[in-house]
């Protein structure tokens, strides 16, 4: 290029999550002077720790079913996503020098398992793009003249771009960053925020003192979980307070939702999804009379402690009948009565409604302001469905920048 940095059109990029990143990627490699702001003293914590049992990147399914888990926001991320789809985010890791792999859940990981490696090849990328990453330093709103007002280590600042991208995040694990501060700055420049949820967080329950005491912190394995006419297969976990896990991260917003509305919701949990229930009665019929109830539901039912505590913790006196009992192992109700805190979730629902943004993820409000990841109105299960969106919106509103720059 013969234009000197000064003489550049200039973005900034408010947080240095993967949606930001992303954005600073596509500015950058079209030319533009990119200046990252980002509060925490380093960038990408969220992702850091998430990837620490292993950095679920993104999903294999085909991209149908892939596009129906962000339901009901999936018409305003398809175009994002079908612009930068898995195949293009492996891609891409691979451009970094980071291959990756399918699990056999269908779930991408790099090979090297961790995003340590990955975020050091990305931010080498960056620095070799000439952007700019100014850490520990606070997005506080817009000045009068509409200059980004900043407050850094040396005081109060601020930065004149041609164009903007906000990342912020939401607000589920606020001492990594994402904090929901931003919140009042967009409502007060009368952009439309949906209240921030907790999005794949645990759910209470009201357990007896004896079965959380006994079975807190202890998984419950290959079971099922019904809502209404959803059901999922997968792991939970028995928490103090309740229960939280990939099996009710799938439910999270129907439940969230009727727990909203009504006050609790009934999971119907199948302790044995792997045996239809004549099977079970006919398991539990050629018990020996003399096993105690504890070993028939051992042996003949083959229920582990944890899921035989449920069962007692969830309907008391256990029917004797043989049908019965397998109806119920099949069935076992389970009263959910709250949520968990939104700063203990993994994610947040809630945020920037689509309706304040325009196709290219522009706030009607702040021409030349975009917004991305998960600080816009959508949610999804957990399994590369998360990552996914952050960076493919990202970069969509990185594209719509540099679309407004071109002008009409």
């Amino acid at each position: 290029m013969t234009q000197t940095r000064e003489a550049r059109r200039s973005a900034a990029v408010i947080g240095a999550g993967p949606a930001g990143l992303a954005a600073a990627e596509v500015l950058a490699g079209a030319g533009l002077a990119v200046t990252v702001v980002e509060r925490m003293p380093s960038p990408a914590r969220k992702l850091l720790i998430a990837g620490r049992g292993g950095l679920n990147l993104t999903h294999s399914e085909p991209l149908d079913r892939f596009l129906a888990r962000y339901h009901p926001a999936e018409p305003r991320l398809a175009a994002a996503i079908a612009a930068f789809p898995p195949a293009a985010l492996r891609g891409w890791c691979e451009g970094l020098g980071q291959p990756t792999f399918v699990g056999s859940s269908g779930r991408v990981f790099p090979r090297a398992f961790k995003a340590s490696p990955l975020l050091r090849a990305w931010l080498a990328r960056l620095d070799g793009l000439g952007v700019a990453l100014r850490t520990r330093t606070r997005w506080t709103g817009w000045e009068a003249d509409g200059a980004l007002a900043l407050e850094g280590p040396d005081g109060p600042g601020r930065l004149r771009p041609d164009a903007v991208v906000l990342a912020l995040g939401g607000a589920s694990w606020p001492r990594l960053g994402s904090d929901g501060a931003w919140v009042p700055v967009l409502a007060a420049q009368g952009v439309a925020v949906r209240a921030l949820r907790p999005a794949n967080g645990g759910f209470t329950a009201g357990w007896s003192a004896a079965f959380a005491a006994r079975f807190a912190g202890t998984p419950l394995k290959r079971i099922a979980l019904t809502l209404g006419a959803e059901r999922v297969r997968g792991e939970a976990m028995i928490t103090r307070e309740g229960i939280e896990g990939g099996a009710l991260y799938a439910l999270s917003r129907p439940l969230r939702e009727a727990i909203l509305a009504e006050g609790g919701a009934v999971i119907r949990v199948d302790l044995r999804p792997d045996l239809d229930a004549a099977a079970l009665a006919r398991r539990l019929a050629g018990a020996r009379a003399k096993d105690s109830r504890a070993t028939i539901l051992r042996k003949a039912a083959g229920l582990s402690p944890v899921a035989a505590g449920l069962l007692r913790e969830a309907a008391g006196e256990l029917p004797a009948d043989p049908g019965a009992l397998a109806g119920l192992i099949k069935a076992c109700p389970v009263r959910l009565t709250g949520l968990q805190p939104l700063a203990r979730a993994i994610s947040s629902a809630g945020g920037v409604a689509f309706s304040a943004l325009d196709e290219h993820l522009m706030l009607r409000a702040r021409p030349g302001t975009f917004a991305a990841g998960e600080m816009i109105d959508w949610e999804a299960p957990t399994g590369g469905y998360l990552l996914q969106a952050s960076f493919a919106s990202g970069r969509a509103a990185a594209g719509g920048a540099l679309r407004w720059l071109s002008g009409p």
